[in-house]
């Protein structure tokens, strides 16, 4: 629960599901980002247009069951959005915790990263990008009792997309802040300097040898920007997700 945002889980009919409720975050906050050249979240209504714009772009996300907003003022408004519990999942950032230690199974691992970075780059090719990229909000199908972990069969789903921005194009510092994020997030679960390549080499659809020559710099970015974010957890001592 935060000042302007409760999220809760409720059971209907038998069946799990989260509704975010979005109260005014008032004029104050509002012309503050706004200053700070941040698009404010006023409500419910982001997170229902982003997954809009997912499900057109044929990526796994929330199912809506309900959304409603009441009220023109921006800083009064309220809303909700209710989405079904995807339930039998595991976090990605769960899912690749042992890797460092225990290392995977080569070919599921090597789909998952293509699987990211198709994900990434449909997004922004397309002009969303989410703003809270981490492999925490990837949620990963399991397999029925009985049933093995195929590569072939891996579901992703992408999750709490309240901050997500719509545009036509994204632009380049929203994309490296995604991809930084991302990066991040993957700097403690044991990948080698190949498959950082391989995720290169898949999000910037070319063959890495051009990937690296015309996109050096970007990539340096992201480097160091996932750095910065890494050096920040260390000095606050949790996470900052």
């Amino acid at each position: 629960a935060l000042e302007a945002r409760k999220t809760m889980q409720f059971i209907f009919q038998n069946k799990s599901y989260f509704i975010k409720i979005h109260r005014g975050v008032g004029w104050y906050e509002t012309i503050e980002n706004l200053i700070r050249l941040r698009l404010p979240v006023l409500g419910a209504k982001n997170e229902y247009l982003a997954i809009k714009k997912l499900e057109s772009l044929h990526i796994k996300t929330m199912h809506i069951a309900a959304y409603a907003i009441k009220g023109i003022n921006p800083a009064r408004q309220q809303s909700f959005i209710i989405t079904e519990d995807l339930i039998n999942t595991i976090s990605l950032e769960d899912y690749c915790q042992p890797w460092k230690l225990q290392k995977p199974n080569f070919q599921l691992k090597q789909d998952l990263l293509k699987r990211l970075a198709d994900t990434s780059r449909t997004m922004h090719d397309n002009g969303l990008n989410h703003r809270d990229y981490y492999l925490c909000h990837f949620l990963m199908a399991l397999p029925k009792d009985g049933d093995l972990l195929d590569a072939s069969s891996v579901t992703l789903s992408l999750i709490d997309l309240h901050r997500a921005q719509i545009r036509k194009q994204t632009p380049l510092r929203w994309r490296l802040k995604d991809i930084a994020s991302l990066y991040f997030s993957a700097m403690d679960i044991g990948l080698t300097q190949r498959d950082y390549f391989r995720f290169m080499k898949y999000y910037s659809d070319k063959p890495l040898a051009q990937c690296l020559a015309k996109e050096n710099e970007f990539w340096r970015q992201i480097e160091r920007q996932g750095e910065k974010l890494w050096q920040r957890k260390q000095r606050k001592g949790n996470s900052i997700l």
